[in-house]
């Protein structure tokens, strides 16, 4: 009897299926399908000691060896965790690496106890290449960049579009010294990932914010990259007081809350304060020792108002922080690139600008 496949179709990461990746731990952290749950077949040790045996013996005595490592109890527990993967979400895919023998020793385990579940032809490998693609089909397309700023809430008239595509929400970084998030980096494998399901709502042109090919961890894709560049632009301009409002917003409020849902007010105030911190510190070079010595004090002004209620007084050293570092920078990188400007305007104007840009190359 043939096990059941399915095709590696992106519909699949449209519709949110759940995705079992029954690959090794130390796979699946180096990058996974979105929407997947890793419960794998064998663990980071038994996989290096088959792979070994493989390369050595060929894959008859690797398969033996398999038999004999994932068996009894621990065949028995990890049949269990599918089991009951599978009674949450019971329309749950299957995949390996190439769609292969684990995905099917998996199939075959469930199938004798009473489950049936397709696995994804070609596997892990086959929907990556779908969602490379995406971005390379998405870099043949109209794109429009929006610049500005520093505080300029580039990231917000993204979120506001149809066809805006958050390159910082797929790094889980904001493109800034202070842009680290909380939560753990993904991979570049894992921030391709997120960039192909973004572009998967995205048919036609495409709206992205003026970024470094560098955020954070990761790199934007060359293909989507070069087209960065040769893009048309928008540059927002808003008042010294909105942009620090703005930034505090994003430096302070929602990097606070993130800290506490996700650490308790102790520890995550700790951590907050440790990051702030060391995001100053590192700027050094470009601010010179007595610049920075001047922030780091009303930084630490800034934080002992804040835990009385003031969460306000950090504009003291958030706005030399836009006014000496941020906006010299950004003015240097406008004068090295000599970019024109499809529009420039304040915050509403160019969202109506870009709204316009994409209803020209509306599908």
């Amino acid at each position: 009897m043939s096990l059941p496949l399915v095709e590696p179709e992106l519909g699949l990461l449209r519709e949110r299926r759940v995705l079992i990746d029954v690959r090794a731990p130390v796979e699946f952290a180096q990058g996974a399908l979105p929407g997947a749950v890793n419960l794998p077949l064998m663990d980071d040790e038994e996989r290096q000691r088959i792979g070994l045996t493989y390369k050595q013996h060929g894959q008859q005595a690797a398969i033996e060896l398999g038999q004999r490592l994932v068996a009894g109890g621990i065949k028995r527990s990890r049949l269990a965790a599918w089991q009951r993967e599978l009674a949450k979400h019971p329309d749950a895919i299957l995949y390996c690496f190439r769609g292969g023998l684990r995905s099917q020793v998996a199939q075959q385990w469930l199938l004798d106890a009473g489950i049936e579940r397709p696995r994804i032809r070609g596997g892990w490998k086959a929907m990556r290449q779908a969602l490379c693609a995406r971005i390379d089909a998405a870099a043949e397309r109209p794109l429009l960049v929006v610049g500005g700023l520093t505080g300029c809430a580039k990231t917000t008239l993204i979120q506001r579009l149809d066809n805006g595509l958050d390159l910082e929400a797929c790094a889980r970084h904001k493109g800034s010294a202070f842009g680290r998030h909380p939560l753990v980096a993904p991979s570049q494998i894992d921030f391709e990932h997120a960039m192909g399901l973004g572009l998967l709502e995205i048919d036609g042109p495409c709206v992205v914010e003026d970024e470094s090919r560098h955020i954070g961890a990761v790199n934007v894709p060359l293909s989507f990259w070069r087209a960065m560049e040769r893009a048309p632009r928008l540059r927002v301009e808003m008042p010294l007081d909105w942009r620090l409002a703005q930034i505090r917003k994003d430096y302070i409020d929602d990097l606070w809350t993130i800290y506490s849902q996700q650490y308790g007010e102790w520890l995550g105030w700790t951590l907050m304060r440790k990051q702030l911190a060391g995001a100053l510190a590192r700027l050094k070079k470009r601010l010179g020792g007595a610049r920075l010595a001047r922030l780091q004090r009303l930084q630490a002004l800034a934080f002992r108002e804040h835990e009385r209620g003031n969460r306000q007084a950090h504009e003291a050293w958030l706005a030399p922080l836009l006014t000496e570092y941020y906006d010299p920078l950004y003015r240097h990188q406008l004068e090295k690139h000599d970019q024109t400007f499809l529009h420039v305007g304040d915050w509403e104007s160019c969202l109506e600008a870009a709204r316009e840009w994409s209803g020209r190359y509306a599908v």
